[in-house]
């Protein structure tokens, strides 16, 4: 039986079957003969004419420091889900399956490069020096954000689907006016990160249209983990995704999610291009969201474990695993004390967890507004008193 083939659009009144419009957006062959792979899911390293110089300097060493990172962000989001569930948080975000594209990609920036990241992106966070504990005060609603944005050059967490692509257009934007382009040594750019789903809001589009019009040094990073919530990408679009940047005049390009190192070479490429002037770029990695889209979601109500079984075979840890103990022969000792820092790394956020202090309720207004304000003061004053006539002299009723 023939694999059914894509659309390709000859006529403008021609319209693709369900059938058509999957085999485009899926390929037949993990992602499609477009997607950059360097790493295959058996841990074998195949060469790519284009890309191979954008990973020449990743040798040993840094593949087991890429490992590393790997193990230890898995193992910060699957304790941020186990204390959602406990009840220490209230919502977590999974990562789970893809490490292996916010690892890359953030580990080809620049410390000069600013990001800006959705909800999700705590792979990234970990690449600019944030510490896992630096994010639980987000979802626990105790703060914004425990780190400092301007010094890691990392936005905070966007709720807001798809907004963070204006404010990373308008940053972008000012690197160009500012001249702090041009220059490849130098020269800086911006990330963006956003899924699947984040593609059929008006704010990317909008994202893209003025980082095209302002040829913004500003890589677009679209994590296509396959599902927005409960919608599958057939339903959002007919073509692949990174095919949407030819319509707003820059390149995009399709790489395996999955695949650490092809994530790297290809951000470092998209990156170059950007600090050259040559922006922007569409990256849109072809991974899988092994998890449920938060806590507050329910997986299994709408994907088959078949799906999610077969991504499996594809997991972005163990095909390091395997590259390094196949192709370099490295001993299960190394493989083992990363598993038990990892282990370290767990106690010591839910010990941060459990101990993080309970703030007050004056904390609604003090944290809104960088300077204070007659009216914001009084709606805090009324809210206060309120808030005090629930107190009885044994405490609270």
């Amino acid at each position: 039986m023939e694999e059914p083939q894509a659309w390709v659009p000859t006529d403008p009144r021609s319209r693709p079957t369900h059938t058509q419009v999957v085999a485009g957006l899926k390929g037949v062959d993990e992602g499609g003969p477009e997607l950059v792979q360097l790493l295959t899911p058996e841990g074998e390293r195949v060469p790519d004419e284009r890309f191979d110089r954008f990973a020449g300097d990743i040798g040993l060493d840094e593949i087991k420091s890429l490992y590393r990172d790997l193990v230890l962000v898995r193992r910060a989001d699957r304790e941020g889900n186990a204390l959602q569930r406990q009840g220490e948080l209230g919502i977590w975000v999974p990562l789970l399956g893809q490490e292996a594209a916010q690892v890359g990609s953030g580990r080809a920036l620049r410390p000069d490069d600013m990001c800006f990241p959705s909800y999700r992106e705590h792979g990234v966070a970990w690449t600019r020096g944030i510490d896992p504990t630096e994010l639980l005060g987000i979802f626990r609603g105790t703060d914004h954000g425990g780190w400092d944005f301007t010094g890691r050059r990392f936005h905070p967490y966007t709720i807001v689907i798809g907004n963070q692509c204006l404010n990373a257009a308008g940053y972008a934007m000012g690197q160009r006016f500012e001249s702090k382009v041009g220059d490849p040594e130098t020269g800086e750019a911006t990330i963006c990160y956003f899924g699947d789903g984040a593609t059929s809001q008006g704010d990317v589009h909008e994202g893209f249209v003025w980082a095209a019009a302002y040829d913004a040094p500003l890589v677009f990073f679209c994590q296509n983990n396959q599902w927005a919530i409960s919608v599958p990408l057939s339903k959002q679009t007919r073509v692949p995704l990174y095919q949407r940047a030819r319509g707003y005049g820059f390149p995009g390009i399709r790489v395996d999610g999955n695949d650490v190192l092809a994530c790297l070479a290809v951000t470092r490429w998209a990156l170059e291009e950007c600090r050259t002037g040559n922006g922007p770029v569409l990256i849109e990695a072809f991974t899988y969201r092994m998890d449920s889209h938060t806590t507050s979601d329910d997986a299994t109500r709408y994907r088959l474990a078949d799906e999610v079984e077969l991504w499996k075979l594809k997991d972005p840890i163990e095909r390091v695993r395997v590259h390094l103990a196949r192709r370099h022969g490295v001993e299960q000792e190394f493989f083992d004390a990363i598993d038990a820092e990892a282990n370290e790394l767990g106690d010591r956020i839910r010990s941060f967890c459990r101990a993080m202090p309970q703030p007050g309720p004056e904390r609604m207004f003090s944290e809104v507004y960088a300077a204070s304000s007659p009216q914001v003061d009084g709606q805090r004053d009324e809210y206060l008193d309120y808030h005090a006539s629930f107190e009885t002299s044994e405490g609270r009723r």
